[in-house]
């Protein structure tokens, strides 16, 4: 099952040694990195406003929890966002691909 991660980063910086890692380790096919993003959310017990970069990772549902370990070991935040949803269908040329790039 191919699937598509969001990760968000304290900044541009982390997110590119992210992306680095999970493209050396083979962990994901392609990185989008979207710049300053706005978040808002609830973090212990306060609303928080702050600008944050976005990746979005495309790869393999078998990946998932290399990616997870991967990315903590990288990241800054006690809880970063590591979301996964699955992609229910697409171009038969690229899923080959991302099979291709994370083997």
């Amino acid at each position: 099952m191919y699937i598509v991660i969001f990760i968000t980063a304290s900044n541009r910086k982390e997110a590119v040694r992210i992306c680095e890692k999970l493209i050396k380790e083979k962990l994901a096919a392609c990185v989008n990195i979207v710049d300053k993003v706005e978040s808002r959310f609830w973090w212990q017990g306060k609303a928080v406003k702050t600008s944050e970069a976005l990746l979005i990772v495309k790869s393999k549902k078998v990946k998932f929890t290399k990616i997870i370990k991967a990315v903590k070991s990288t990241h800054s935040y006690d809880c970063p966002e590591i979301i996964a949803i699955p992609i229910i269908s697409g171009y038969k040329p690229y899923l080959d691909w991302i099979n291709e790039s994370v083997r």
